[in-house]
């Protein structure tokens, strides 16, 4: 595929090689996907902005997973944003669509002045990756640091997969001339390829603090590779925040512009859309768990027993006697969207 050829890239994650720097990366433009996600909640200012950027970094890392995985991001915090999670849904098939959802959990009396990152406090960044039935689960966790998810995300590739990352992100609300304000956003990740060498420092080895060491990029190079990488960072260290959401810049100009130099390679674009996974089963089966004196507590005067997801909003309904209380009854389920 070439550069020039055009591409639908609103709601895409575009996949691209620097071939002459060893460096792969993917370019994401979320324009409708961001607006659903954020849409199903109120959220103050502060948590639509850690909700934006989490599900930025989820398209981006999620796209490189195979066919069926999910990829999810949770991040868990003592402050005021108590959690934030995300999930992204590899296609079913070749071509297909991915899928975007997103949550965050907090209290907004508590929420202070000043940046979003802040309103998590201390806590952990973690990656989760299910390989569907069969494969094995994985998960991988690394401080909050560095002032932003994206450093987070950069810190997590770095101490657990041993891959130097970088990431520039965008997003807010924007208005075209005659259109609705409505959020986009964009990003582009940078990610050396993979070797087969060890550590460069030992991830035991500790500061002064007395904490392990956090692994950056530059300890998992080698002197000709840092060379190369350096030079790619100094180049995405230029891009401005309106290239990078669009929309009137796409995502192979974008790389000309930024990478023109270091042999820029495209593949297929991957489209993504909002999806979320819930239903009247899963609710089921998740009230199941649950002993009959506290099924009790949660049913209502009116005898049924309700349900939200706290994703998409999707409303459920069950009859207490259909989840082990009583006679036997059937279940009804409400989508309220």
């Amino acid at each position: 595929m070439t550069l020039t050829k055009q591409i639908a890239w609103d709601d895409t994650i575009l996949p691209f090689q620097l071939d002459a720097a060893d460096v792969r990366g993917r370019v994401a433009r979320l324009d409708g996907v961001l607006d659903r996600i954020l849409a199903q909640h109120n959220y103050p200012p502060q948590v639509e902005d850690l909700v934006a950027e989490a599900v930025l970094l989820t398209a981006m890392i999620g796209q490189t997973i195979k066919l069926r995985w999910k990829l999810s991001l949770q991040i868990h915090g003592t402050g005021p944003v108590r959690m934030i999670a995300t999930d992204y849904y590899a296609p079913q098939a070749e071509g297909e669509v991915g899928r975007l959802r997103a949550w965050a959990s907090y209290d907004e009396a508590a929420l202070k002045p000043g940046a979003a990152f802040a309103q998590l406090g201390e806590g952990y960044f973690t990656v989760l990756l299910d390989q569907g039935d069969g494969g094995q689960p994985y998960q991988g966790i690394t401080p909050l640091t560095g002032g932003a998810l994206a450093s987070c995300a950069e810190t997590y590739f770095a101490q657990s997969e041993q891959l130097p990352t970088q990431f520039a992100l965008a997003y807010g609300r924007s208005q075209l001339p005659g259109q609705p304000e409505h959020w986009r956003a964009g990003g582009v990740m940078l990610q050396h390829m993979p070797k087969a060498s060890p550590y460069a420092v030992d991830p035991q080895e500790a500061v002064p603090s007395g904490m392990p060491k956090l692994l950056e990029a530059t300890d998992l190079l080698s002197d000709g590779d840092s060379e190369n990488w350096n030079r790619v960072s100094l180049h995405l260290e230029t891009v401005e925040d309106l290239e990078l959401v669009g929309p009137q810049v796409q995502p192979t100009e974008l790389l000309v512009r930024l990478f023109h130099e270091e042999a820029p390679r495209v593949f297929d674009s991957q489209p993504v859309q909002f999806g979320c996974s819930c239903s009247a089963q899963k609710v089921r089966d998740s009230l199941s768990i649950y002993p009959p004196e506290e099924i009790a507590t949660m049913t209502t005067e009116k005898g049924t027993l309700t349900a939200d997801c706290q994703f998409c909003g999707a409303h459920y309904e069950f009859d207490p006697a259909t989840l082990g209380i009583g006679a036997d009854g059937p279940a009804r389920a409400a989508d309220k969207r």
